[in-house]
């Protein structure tokens, strides 16, 4: 998993279970906004070939509200 914008949207954690489903944790920050891409690809990239991305998240983080 690969963030465009880790200022943004950062990928905290990855597992993959015994029947292949996989598991993202994305932590995004509370007091910017923008967007950002989050991408999986389909091999590590130390494995030989090139990682082909499987899935593309595109996210839109707005700021929390803030009183006073």
């Amino acid at each position: 998993m690969r963030s465009s914008a880790p200022v943004l949207v950062l990928v905290s954690g990855w597992r993959v279970d015994a029947d292949g489903t996989a598991h993202a944790s994305l932590r995004c920050a509370g007091t910017r906004g923008g967007t950002a891409d989050v991408t999986a690809s389909a091999k590590a990239p130390d494995v030989a070939g090139a990682a082909r991305v499987v899935l593309t998240l595109h996210m839109s983080v707005v700021p929390y509200t803030t009183q006073g």
